[in-house]
């Protein structure tokens, strides 16, 4: 399974918002400037947000984005659906069926083996990204990198904050 890089994108970016005090937004030009990512890439992301409730929108010229939730309520899993969608990682094509052994008239009552695994990784991995929020990753972020690192790239935000 290879995520499309907006997922990626849209993580960092929800990252950013979730520091913006609540009345601000940011505006694509600005999170795209600063993840060094093409702002026309990074704007199919940021839709895919915004029609997801994931973050608000505000159009004009003091216009942006930012989060339409506090980060607390936030999941990588509503990041990862809100650009990738709710489908499963693993669609089955019911292949055993074309076994040239089997029986013409052989029914399964049950999927095969193969799918009930793949089936119990997607919910396992869906479960994992839901059990992880913006918050946390922030707080990841603050062990992570350095006072100075942080104080600037707030500062940077904040200063193109509208």
């Amino acid at each position: 399974m290879q995520l499309k890089s907006q997922v990626e994108w849209a993580l960092h970016c929800c990252a950013i918002l979730g520091m913006l005090p609540p009345d601000r937004h940011l505006s694509a030009k600005a999170l795209a400037e600063f993840h060094g990512v093409p702002k026309e890439y990074l704007s199919k992301a940021l839709q895919s947000l915004s029609q997801a409730g994931v973050v608000h929108t505000t159009a004009g010229v003091a216009g942006g984005y930012r989060l339409a939730r506090p980060a607390g309520e936030l999941s990588f899993l509503d990041v990862v659906e809100a650009v990738e969608g709710r489908r499963s990682t693993f669609q089955c094509a019911n292949i055993r069926a074309n076994n040239p052994c089997r029986p013409a008239d052989q029914c399964d009552d049950k999927p095969c083996a193969v799918a009930r695994v793949m089936w119990d990784a997607d919910a396992a991995w869906r479960a994992s990204l839901a059990g992880v929020n913006l918050a946390g990753l922030a707080a990841t972020l603050n062990d992570d990198l350095s006072r100075e690192l942080l104080a600037a790239s707030e500062k940077w935000v904040l200063d193109r904050a509208r």
